[in-house]
């Protein structure tokens, strides 16, 4: 087996110790990553071929920066018999190795790792985010070339654009194409931090600042020292909190809450939201001088509905996407797409991304056609729909109706399963409520008045899938 680079994810222990040893004496070139500053050193040499998190070694922190740093190493856990199974953060994980180990066991698992990456890497798509930035559209060419001029620089960027449009994936690209590249990517959703914790997020804090400090802790900012900090959904920021931001945008420089230390940080900005930030300040809801600091190059995203003829490329890399991940694959027929192009799209690229990976689930290496499309779908295709069944409700006190599910389907001359009949029924309207509420699990269960654990239930009870966002 050839010599790799193997990096060893967490803080130095007796295990790690003994799986660096075995490494090197198989004459593999081994890595340590105890802290975010080794972390990044370590991945800015070179890229490690593969990486081993070692058990209660690894601070959160610092599996989060690993992950955000969208190395393509595969990621090994070592698991021992005092050690949870499961690793931190339900991150991915390729391949486990159980600890005490032999060499023979070692070097047949690397191997492994080793040819899977290989596999991968030759059905990798090409460039990052090509599948939502690419397409030939006036729009989206215009998008791209932004993304080239300014990637370079240091400046600010604020993406506009609709949800599911594609935003992080441009915040991405800019800092993949950036001088940056080499350290930390880090993503921060400010929608969904709870305002009195979004301080502690972004700047840390010291042990005993508040109640459940228990130990100092880094902010996003010092992770992103060097590389790029994403603010997602900006618009949702706290007034209270966009002030001190404002500080740290013009100073270059913060403290941790409950510190009187100065820090100075080294961080490119890039800001995103859905929201009119001018309507949003004229209702005094966004700060007018925060803004003028975020939108010093705004990065306007077009609606998918607005860019329908780059559809039959998006779909083409979506499954491909589906196809490296070996998770299946699907086609589609060329009616079918003409009535993909001819939907509102309200989800933008990821409703589109959940419909092709729920159809590959339905029809693996199968051909969709028109007819298998969602009933919402049916509406451009031009073909007679049935006359919808008339509800329950409407039928009380009505002596002229027959009992409810009766009146759906009849009821056969040899009787029937009703205990599987109502189970398809039920099964057909969760997804039917999912596909209204494009997938979000959470709306799905209230427009079918349940709780949504017990809506949770019964997705895995029929195998249906939903976003649980």
């Amino acid at each position: 087996m050839a010599a790799q680079r193997i990096l060893l994810i967490g803080e130095d222990t007796a295990l790690q110790r003994e799986l660096r040893a075995v490494l090197e004496f198989m004459e593999h070139a081994v890595a340590v990553a105890g802290d975010l500053r080794a972390l990044a050193d370590a991945c800015a040499d070179e890229a490690p071929s593969v990486a081993f998190l070692t058990p209660g070694s690894a601070p959160e922190s610092l599996v989060g920066a690993f992950t955000g740093m969208g190395t393509k190493a595969p990621l090994v856990m070592v698991r021992t018999r005092d050690a949870a199974a499961a690793p931190p953060g339900n991150l991915a994980v390729s391949h486990f190795l159980d600890w005490p180990t032999t060499h023979s066991v070692l070097a047949d698992l690397l191997q492994r790792v080793f040819k899977s990456a290989d596999e991968r890497g030759a059905r990798s798509a090409p460039d990052l985010g090509r599948w939502l930035v690419g397409g030939e559209t006036p729009a989206i060419r215009r998008v791209r070339r932004l993304v080239e001029q300014v990637a370079g620089t240091d400046a600010t960027v604020l993406v506009l654009g609709e949800s599911g449009t594609g935003k992080e994936v441009v915040a991405r690209a800019l800092h993949y194409n950036s001088p940056r590249r080499e350290r930390l990517f880090v993503p921060v959703n400010c929608g969904a931090i709870p305002g009195d914790l979004l301080e502690s997020e972004l700047f840390g804090h010291e042990k005993g600042a508040f109640t459940g400090a228990l130990t100092s802790r880094q902010g996003r900012f010092e992770l992103a020292d060097g590389g790029t900090l994403f603010l997602d959904e900006i618009g949702d920021m706290p007034l209270s909190m966009q002030v001190k931001l404002l500080r740290v945008l013009q100073e270059r420089s913060f403290e941790r809450v409950g510190s009187n230390k100065t820090i100075q940080c080294d961080v490119r900005v890039v800001a995103a939201t859905h929201r009119n930030l001018e309507d949003e300040i004229r209702q005094n809801r966004f700060r007018e001088d925060l803004f003028y600091r975020l939108n010093v190059f705004p990065i306007e995203i077009p609606p998918l509905r607005e860019r329908v003829e780059d559809l039959p490329l998006l779909v083409d890399e979506l499954v491909r996407r589906i196809e490296n991940e070996r998770r299946g694959s699907v086609r589609f027929t060329p009616a079918a797409m003409g009535v993909l192009q001819q939907h509102h799209w309200p989800g933008n690229v990821r409703e589109l991304a959940n419909l092709v990976e729920r159809l590959a689930i339905l029809y693996p290496e199968g051909t969709v056609d028109v007819d298998d499309l969602p009933d919402k779908f049916q509406q451009y295709s031009g073909r007679p729909r049935p006359r919808p069944v008339e509800a329950f409700p409407s039928a009380m006190g009505r002596s002229d109706m027959q009992p409810f599910g009766l009146a759906m389907v009849g009821l056969p001359k040899d009787g029937m399963d009703l205990k599987e009949h109502l189970s398809s029924l039920e099964s057909q309207l969760i997804q039917q409520a999912l596909d209204e509420c494009r997938g979000v699990v959470a709306h799905a269960a209230n427009m079918l008045r349940m709780r949504r654990t017990t809506l949770v239930e019964k997705l895995r009870k029929y195998g249906l899938r939903g976003d649980e966002a």
